[in-house]
Order: C-alpha cells, then sequence, then structure tokens
C-alpha cells in the first residue's frame, strides 16, 4: 500500500496551475484563496498536532474541514458571510483535489455538499448627492499631487470602478478623444468600457503630462509621488485623506474607494438609468447584484409615492408615471451637470 502523499506539491499546483494559469485569477482573488488554505493548513497541523510541512492528502479529511468552518465562526469571530467565503474557496480546492487524487473523490464529494449559511447581505452604504459636491468642493486645487487626486476620486465616481481597476488603469486603456472613454479590467480577466465626463478627461490628460506629448500605452494613470504605480493600499490612503471627515458613526459608514463604486450606482439609479445599464457600467456578472441599489434608493421610493397621490391631497396633481420614460438618455446628462458644477467651480 502506498504510504501518505505530501500535501506540499499538489497545494503548489492549484495555485501555480489552476488558479494562475487556468482559472486566470488577478492576484488579489489569488490572495484571498492563499490566506483561506493558510488558516486550514494552520488548523489542520494544529488538529494533529504536527509541522504544517509533515502534512499529506490524506489529513485533509471531512470532519476536520466541519471544525475548520467552526473554528473561523466560534474561536476567530467570523461572520457567517467571511466563513461562506472561505467555504467557497475550500469547494474550489477539494474539486481540485478530486481531479488529481481519485482516492479523495468520497471526500471531496462530502466536501462540496456543505451548504454556505443564510447571511443577510452587507449593508450598501454611500454618499449623498450634497456630500459628494461638498467634498469636491473641498479638494486642494494647489500642491503636487493635488490633480492626482482630484483626477483620481472624480475617475471613481464618474465610472465606479473597483480599486483594483484603478490602481490597473493604464494610459493605453483611455481613449480622451470626443467621446472619452475608459476601459477597465475587471474581475475574471473580463473588460468593459466606461463613459467619462469631459471634465474627468481634461484631468486624465493633464495628469499624465503635455499636451504635445503622447504617453506609453503602459504609462500607469495614477503614480504616487516617486513615479511608481498606486496599490490599492495607496488608493485607500486617499480616500481617507481627502474624505475621511464623511464618516457616519450613526449609519456606521466609513468612506473607501468602493463607497465611491455604491455613490455611482445610486445617483445613476437616482437620475432614471435602467437597471440593466447600470449593470454593465459596474461590471457585475449578475442582475441581482445591481437590483440591491433599487432596494436601498429611498429617494425614488418617495418620489413614487408623491407620483401616486390621489389629486387633492397635500401633494397636489400627481405627476404622469412616465416623467422618467420622458426624460430618457438624457438623464446621464443631468447627473454629469449636477456633478460638474462643484468640479469646475460653477
Amino acid at each position: 500500500m502506498a504510504g501518505p502523499r505530501p500535501l506540499g506539491p499538489l497545494i503548489h499546483s492549484f495555485f501555480a496551475d489552476h488558479l494562475i494559469t487556468v482559472k486566470g485569477l488577478r492576484p488579489a482573488s489569488v490572495r484571498s484563496y492563499r490566506d483561506t488554505i493558510r488558516l486550514l493548513l494552520c488548523f489542520t497541523a494544529s488538529d494533529k498536532h504536527a509541522k504544517i510541512t509533515r502534512l499529506s492528502v490524506e489529513d485533509l479529511t471531512f470532519d476536520r474541514v466541519l471544525g475548520f468552518l467552526r473554528y473561523l465562526e466560534h474561536d476567530r469571530g467570523n461572520h457567517a458571510r467571511t466563513r461562506n467565503q472561505r467555504l467557497a474557496a475550500l469547494h474550489t480546492l477539494f474539486g481540485y483535489i478530486a481531479s488529481r487524487e481519485p482516492q479523495m473523490l468520497g471526500t471531496c464529494q462530502q466536501v462540496a455538499a456543505i451548504p454556505a449559511k443564510r447571511a443577510a447581505p452587507a449593508q450598501t452604504r454611500f454618499l449623498e448627492r450634497d456630500e459628494v459636491e461638498a467634498l469636491f468642493r473641498s479638494l486642494p486645487r494647489k500642491g503636487r499631487l493635488a490633480l492626482r487626486d482630484r483626477a483620481l476620486l472624480l475617475f471613481l465616481y464618474n465610472t465606479g470602478a473597483r480599486v483594483q481597476e484603478a490602481a490597473d488603469l493604464r494610459a493605453g486603456h483611455l481613449d480622451l478623444g470626443e467621446y472619452p472613454l475608459a476601459r477597465l479590467h475587471g474581475k475574471g480577466g473580463k473588460w468593459r468600457t466606461c463613459p467619462l465626463w469631459r471634465h474627468t478627461a481634461q484631468l486624465l490628460s493633464e495628469l499624465l503630462g503635455p499636451p504635445d506629448t503622447t504617453p506609453a500605452p503602459d504609462t500607469p494613470v495614477f503614480r504616487s509621488a516617486t513615479g511608481q504605480p498606486l496599490t490599492r493600499f495607496g488608493i485607500y490612503k486617499i480616500v481617507r485623506r481627502h474624505a475621511g471627515h464623511l464618516d457616519d458613526t450613526r449609519t456606521r459608514r466609513r468612506v473607501s474607494p468602493h463607497i465611491f463604486r455604491h455613490t455611482a450606482a445610486v445617483h445613476l439609479l437616482e437620475a432614471g438609468v435602467e437597471v440593466n445599464v447600470i449593470r454593465g457600467w459596474l461590471g457585475h456578472a449578475d442582475l441581482t447584484t445591481t437590483n440591491r441599489y433599487a432596494e436601498i434608493n429611498t429617494k425614488a421610493k418617495i418620489e413614487a409615492l408623491r407620483n401616486t397621490e390621489p389629486p387633492g391631497t397635500s401633494g397636489g396633481t400627481p405627476r404622469s408615471p412616465r416623467l422618467a420614460d420622458r426624460r430618457g438618455a438624457a438623464q446621464l446628462a443631468v447627473i454629469t451637470l449636477t456633478v460638474m458644477w462643484p468640479v469646475t467651480g460653477g
């Protein structure tokens, strides 16, 4: 009978061959898998009272996986959403193990059958329109990094880009001509195109250098003081420096780059933009992800209530329910002009 098979080569091939080469995951996604598997290996080694370097494939038992999930919730205090995220990574890992070690198929099938726990979705927080206006009015206009910071914040709000998408933005991804566009490289290696406001395009053009120069296509758009591409954490620090004062302890809102993504979605929805358009704008794979913004759009609900008030009440004559239809595509221009006023100085 063959002896225990070392776990190291299998884990290495899972990352190098499967996640990176086959699935083509982004570095941030690979790090998420790394963190989950690191925790699993540490838990398994502790449970077996052995060194991590001595673990074998057979040590990854179904009971240990269940114990690991309990450990995440009870010992580490992880929320059910975090537990479900870790479980999804384990499902991927054990699916790969089943394809490489057929004798482990029974265990892998048991792990695959572990269900995710019910968990309420994370509350979506965003900035109100007047808060966005006040933020852009307060941004410094002078200083070595003032242009970069203003362009970055406006880009996040304009496109609803994920922080990694902004960090990965290169000059070759921009078309700053008559109809300015930005191509964003999102999750799953998918690309999408977002229109840019003219003022956003103007700031990006100034950021990339004098008008008579053409930057190389791989030139990072958002750079540090030393000229290196900004990292996710670097962008986070810029957002916190300029918008941290907009934190709301009452609603537990802490302003981060992702807040601008939620804000862009809610403001587009308030302007009457169709949900499917917003889905494509943000790069959501599933429409249900976009639909959550409709649930939190209190202003739209109040407007709908006013529109259906009966004649003779304090609300006056109800407006036509097709008002939004008559606005049509002009809503994008409305939101652009509304937001650009404080940015351009009115």
